[in-house]
C-alpha cells in the first residue's frame, strides 16, 4: 500500500502566515500548492492581504489551511534539546506557566530545541475567523521554524539564512544554533524555490502549506493543537477510503469484464454446438416438411385476419374518439381490399394491417388536427392524408386517410 501513500496526501493545500503586530494589527500572506504525482506547483502568490476575508475570495470553499502565526503573542525560546514539552519541564520556557493554557511547538535542531508557545485562546480566535469564513484549517504552526523543511530547495549556498525579519545561524550541518528576529532584516539577495522566484515574505507560507501536503512523508513542525490533528487525520482518512473505494470499483469492473467476456464465449461455443446437433439431428426431408406446415398455417391465418389477435374494434374505438367535430366518417376499411394485388393473384387479396377512412369536412384543418392526435398512439406506425378533394355540388371536401398499424 505504500505505492497509494501519495493519493492519500492532500492534494491542494493554502499556507496563511499572520504577522501579529504590537497594536494588534495583522498582515496576512498567502501561498498555494497543488501535488501532482511527484510534482508540486505553486498555483497563487499574494503578500500582504489585510483581511480574512480578502483571503477568502482567494480560495475555494473548505480549502485546507496551514496556519503560521508569529509576531505579538508568540513566545520563543532557545533551549537544550528536549524531546518532550510537558508540565514538568514547561517552566523552563515560562516559569510559573500553566501548561494547558498555552499551544506548544517544540522545533529540534541539533542539540537543541526552539520552543514556541501561544496562548490557546488567543490562537483560536484567529482559528474560528478563518473557520466562519468557509476555510478549514488543519494546521497550526508557529515562527519561522516551518523552513527547514523548504532550506533544501532555496537557493541558499552558506549556513545563515535571512528572510523577511528573520535570521537564522546554522552549523555546517544544517542545524539551527541560533535565531532572532530583526523587522529591518531582509534577504541580500532574492530568494528562488528550485527555479521560481518567491517573494521572501511568502516563504513561512509556502513551508507552511508544504508540510500540510506532505504531512505523511515528513514530521511537520507544528503546535500541538490536538482538535486540529484530529481534523486532518480525519481528512487524510476520507481521502484513504476515497482511494481505496475507487481501488475496489476498478478490480470488481475487471472481474465483472473477464465474467462478461468468458461467459460471452462459452454462451458463443453453447449456441454453435447447438446448432451443429440440431442440424445433424434432422434429415432434409423433415425440415421441409415443417416448412411447409408453417407456411400452411401463416398462410391460413393471414387469410383470416389473425394478426397477432389484435382488438380491431378497439382500435376503431380509438381512432373515432379523437375525431373532432367538424369530421364526418363515410367510410372504415381495415385491412382493405388491394384490386391491384386482387387483379395480379386473380383472387381476393388484403392489404394487411391497414385501415382505410373516408369522411367529409369544410376544412382541411380539422382533418390535419385529428391525423396529428391519431399519430400519439402507441399503436399506429404510420398515417397518411393520401388525398382532399373539395365536392362543389355538397359543398364539402372529401378526404381519405390511410392508417398503418
Amino acid at each position: 500500500m505504500s505505492l497509494l501513500q501519495k493519493y492519500y496526501r492532500i492534494d491542494e493545500a493554502a499556507g496563511v502566515s499572520v504577522h501579529i503586530y504590537p497594536d494588534g494589527q495583522t498582515l496576512f500572506q498567502l501561498v498555494t500548492i497543488v501535488a501532482s504525482g511527484n510534482k508540486l506547483d505553486i498555483d497563487k502568490k499574494v503578500v500582504d492581504i489585510d483581511s480574512i476575508k480578502k483571503i477568502k475570495d482567494q480560495l475555494a470553499p473548505k480549502s485546507a489551511i496551514a496556519l503560521n502565526l508569529s509576531g505579538k503573542g508568540i513566545l520563543q525560546k532557545q533551549i537544550e534539546k528536549t524531546e518532550n514539552i510537558d508540565q514538568a519541564n514547561f517552566n523552563k520556557v515560562l516559569p510559573n506557566g500553566n501548561f494547558n493554557d498555552f499551544y506548544v511547538q517544540n522545533f529540534i535542531s541539533g542539540q537543541f530545541s526552539f520552543v514556541s508557545i501561544i496562548r490557546k485562546a488567543d490562537a483560536d480566535k484567529l482559528i474560528n475567523q478563518f473557520s466562519e469564513s468557509g476555510l478549514n484549517v488543519l494546521m497550526l504552526s508557529l515562527g519561522p521554524f516551518p523552513a527547514d523543511h523548504v532550506i533544501p530547495q532555496l537557493n541558499i549556498y552558506e549556513g545563515n539564512l535571512t528572510f523577511n525579519g528573520h535570521v537564522v545561524k546554522r552549523n555546517e550541518k544544517g542545524d539551527w544554533i541560533n535565531y532572532q528576529y530583526s523587522e529591518k532584516a531582509v534577504s541580500p539577495f532574492p530568494i528562488k524555490i528550485e527555479s521560481e522566484t518567491i517573494h521572501e515574505k511568502l516563504l513561512i507560507s509556502y513551508a507552511a502549506a508544504f508540510q500540510l501536503v506532505l504531512t505523511n512523508q515528513i514530521d511537520p513542525v507544528c503546535a500541538n493543537a490536538e482538535y486540529l490533528e484530529d481534523a486532518l487525520q480525519k481528512k487524510l482518512a476520507i481521502n484513504k477510503l476515497k482511494v481505496q473505494g475507487f481501488i475496489v470499483l476498478i478490480v470488481l469492473f475487471v472481474l465483472l469484464l473477464a465474467n462478461f467476456i468468458a461467459l460471452s464465449w462459452l454462451n458463443s461455443s453453447n449456441t454453435a454446438l447447438t446448432n451443429q446437433a440440431s442440424l445433424y439431428a434432422q434429415s432434409t426431408s423433415t425440415l421441409q416438411q415443417l416448412n411447409e406446415q408453417v407456411q400452411k398455417k401463416e398462410g391460413l391465418l393471414h387469410t383470416l385476419g389473425w394478426e397477432d389477435g389484435i382488438n380491431k374494434s378497439a382500435l376503431i374505438d380509438q381512432i373515432c374518439s379523437l375525431l373532432p367535430e367538424e369530421i364526418k366518417l363515410t367510410e372504415i376499411a381495415v385491412d382493405p381490399v388491394d384490386q391491384a394485388g386482387s387483379r395480379a393473384e386473380k383472387s381476393m387479396v388484403f392489404r394487411s394491417r391497414k385501415i382505410k377512412i373516408t369522411g367529409v369536412s369544410d376544412k382541411i384543418i380539422p382533418v390535419n388536427e385529428w391525423i396529428a392526435r391519431v399519430k400519439t398512439r402507441a399503436w399506429v406506425k404510420n398515417v397518411g392524408l393520401e388525398s382532399y378533394t373539395y365536392d362543389n355540388e355538397l359543398n364539402t371536401g372529401r378526404f381519405l386517410v390511410t392508417i398503418n398499424y
